[in-house]
């Protein structure tokens, strides 16, 4: 395995066309694994932490592949650093400096293992679009692997052994994150998550809370299984597509209605965010999710042409705080004089031109 203290992987596999891309983003297929013989991480004592990393890395390194996977630990890790894996949804930054901690993640972005952080391993995959397959057929086949160098606890009738007692029995976890604007904005979304809560399917906002009434910031929400003792691997996958389907085919539908009964509404918003846009000089972080969210929005109904839904999902990333100022960091800009010396304010002025950059194609039909 590669060891690396701040080299970050660059692969952009967000950037990427997936099923069902106008409503789906991306999906989250996450493990929870614990060593046999070690206490949870909230119970370390002495050096249990550093045997179990060391143990975790050595496993890693026999792989088939071991040239595909860096080895990062966390407390190395500078803050900018921990904040683009952050916002890529590969570190929990709550406890990213405790003793032990580590992150392993494979070159082309799609894999990741946080170490020692709830529980002993935690395995991720991430693919763009609605493809639960294929995210947990990327993870089986690694935890197979490391099945075979390291022993995880589990129990003929509980199955896996977690932290949290709801992740036990598969140690499985599957998510999706959705665009749901016009159900959001006709406020039939609510009624939609009820339903989706009595199948034990859980709602949470993405990106924190959205102007309006119980929304979420962009319409952008995450879809996840609440219990992993449901069922089998396969089962608790299928439920979860199911449920992201039928809240995609009610999205669907509802775009027709809002375009039927509230297109002035809807150009006026749309078509202001555009503007806003292509005039802005500073462009705030809140504020250019909303953005992304009207383009989407615009374009899948139809009032715009000349960018795709693939760019803008990556957008959400890279208009983040920490991948702003990686970009800031290694590339050199002719800013304004009266901002030059304001970090915050640059990071504003940045966002704005890679947003402009990103809409010059864009053609209002």
């Amino acid at each position: 395995m590669a060891e690396s203290q701040t080299n970050i992987s660059s692969d952009a596999w967000y950037a990427f066309d997936g099923p069902e891309n106008d409503v789906v983003l991306s999906t989250r297929v996450r493990f929870a694994r614990n060593l046999a013989n070690f206490p949870f991480p909230a119970k370390f004592k002495e050096d249990d932490a550093i045997r179990v990393q060391n143990l975790v890395f050595d496993s890693f390194s026999h792989c088939s592949e071991p040239d595909k996977y860096q080895g990062l630990v966390a407390g190395d890790l500078d803050s900018l650093g921990a904040a683009i894996l952050e916002e890529r949804g590969v570190l929990d930054s709550s406890s990213a400096g405790e003793s032990g901690r580590a992150i392993v993640v494979r070159t082309d972005g799609k894999v990741s293992c946080e170490v020692n952080s709830k529980d002993h391993v935690r395995l991720s995959s991430f693919v763009p679009g609605l493809d639960g397959k294929a995210a947990f057929d990327m993870l089986a086949c690694l935890d197979d692997e490391l099945q075979n160098t390291l022993q995880f606890a589990a129990d003929y009738d509980f199955g896996y052994l977690t932290s949290n007692i709801a992740d036990s029995g598969s140690g499985m976890k599957v998510s999706c994150r959705l665009h749901l604007p016009s159900l959001s904005f006709s406020g039939k979304i609510l009624d939609l998550f009820a339903s989706l809560n009595q199948k034990e399917i859980v709602v949470n906002d993405v990106f924190g809370a959205g102007s309006l009434p119980s929304s979420s910031l962009g319409f952008y929400y995450q879809i996840s299984t609440k219990n992993a003792g449901n069922g089998s691997e396969l089962d608790q996958i299928a439920g979860l597509v199911s449920a992201v389907k039928f809240l995609a085919g009610n999205e669907r539908r509802e775009r027709n209605v809002v375009l039927r009964t509230r297109q002035t509404e809807l150009r006026n918003r749309i078509c202001r965010s555009y503007a806003k846009v292509k005039f802005a000089s500073l462009i705030e972080l809140r504020e250019a999710i909303e953005i992304i969210s009207d383009i989407k929005w615009g374009k899948n109904l139809g009032f715009f042409g000349g960018i795709e839904d693939r760019d803008l999902c990556a957008l959400l990333y890279r208009i983040q705080k920490g991948h702003l100022e990686f970009v800031l960091k290694s590339r050199k800009f002719n800013f304004p004089v009266d901002i030059a010396e304001n970090k915050s304010l640059k990071t504003d002025y940045l966002r704005a031109l890679i947003l402009q950059e990103a809409f010059e194609n864009i053609k209002l039909n």
